[in-house]
């Protein structure tokens, strides 16, 4: 098995809705913005050679949508999904396993384009199974009002149309072996049934955080985003997920951090606090 860091590139958010009820001059610290409130976000994937199957987690945002979409969320950086693919020396028809942890535009859109004739939509791993689960499924395409902006049909609907689309089968908050050295734990504060990969690499358990923890700034138990739909619960669930990962040591591969793509925790006076940040490349 070998582990690729895959950035899709960048786009940016208002801070006070990543921080939530967290005051500015706080997160500011470790998540500057800008004069407009923005602050600087990744959209990073995770690229899993395994034998005959090449799995990509997440794809970020895409980019079908309208100039006036795009034009709320400064799209930066000189990364994209498809290149960075390239530069590992794989193409889109490589790819066997879409893994998406939850439908939200900026992780599930670069999985879905335009067709040739540009009058519809089409997936673009053409040799892919997209999986989902299918409480989540079926919350993103009877969306409710908080999240409607979020879930975007032209990004979700094509998959099912396409006839490559599994679910993964929800066991309780974990399911163990979806693929080899990979198991899955359900979070449902940030959004129903977000998936959280956990990858046995190298005798580490790498997890793939997605909104759980969006970036380094966020690891204190109050600093949970404004997006999640049922914040106590998420509070709950990030204060079990931390206890576990400093115990158990893991390494935390970060989604939105446009800084830091990993890091450790430590147990400190004051709770759960960031230990190290490194790229994934200095750790393996």
């Amino acid at each position: 098995m070998i582990l690729h860091p895959l950035n899709t590139g960048n786009f940016k958010l208002d801070g006070g809705a990543m921080f939530g009820v967290v005051p500015k001059q706080v997160w500011q610290k470790t998540n500057p913005a800008d004069e407009n409130n923005l602050c600087n976000w990744s959209m990073r994937s995770l690229l899993i050679e395994d034998g005959n199957k090449l799995i990509l987690i997440d794809t970020g945002i895409g980019d079908k949508q309208t100039e006036k979409f795009f034009s709320h969320y400064h799209l930066n950086g000189d990364d994209s999904l498809d290149g960075n693919l390239k530069k590992l020396g794989f193409s889109k028809d490589d790819i066997t396993d879409v893994f998406l942890t939850h439908l939200h535009f900026d992780h599930c859109g670069g999985g879905v384009q335009w067709n040739k004739e540009h009058t519809g939509f089409e997936v673009i791993f053409k040799n892919a199974i997209y999986w989902s689960t299918q409480n989540h499924w079926k919350w993103a395409t009877e969306p409710n009002p908080r999240e409607k902006a979020s879930f975007l049909a032209e990004n979700i609907l094509p998959i099912q149309e396409s006839g490559q689309l599994k679910f993964v089968e929800r066991q309780g908050d974990y399911s163990s072996n979806v693929f080899n050295n990979m198991d899955v734990l359900f979070v449902d504060g940030h959004t129903e049934s977000m998936m959280i990969p956990h990858i046995h690499y190298k005798g580490k358990t790498i997890v793939f955080m997605a909104d759980l923890l969006p970036s380094t700034g966020h690891i204190p138990l109050p600093y949970v985003m404004g997006y999640d739909t049922r914040p106590l619960l998420t509070m709950t669930e990030k204060e079990k997920f931390l206890n576990k990962a400093t115990a158990n040591e893991f390494v935390l591969f970060l989604e939105h951090d446009s800084v830091n793509e990993c890091c450790t925790l430590q147990s400190t006076e004051k709770g759960i606090r960031l230990n190290e940040t490194f790229n994934f490349s200095d750790l393996f």
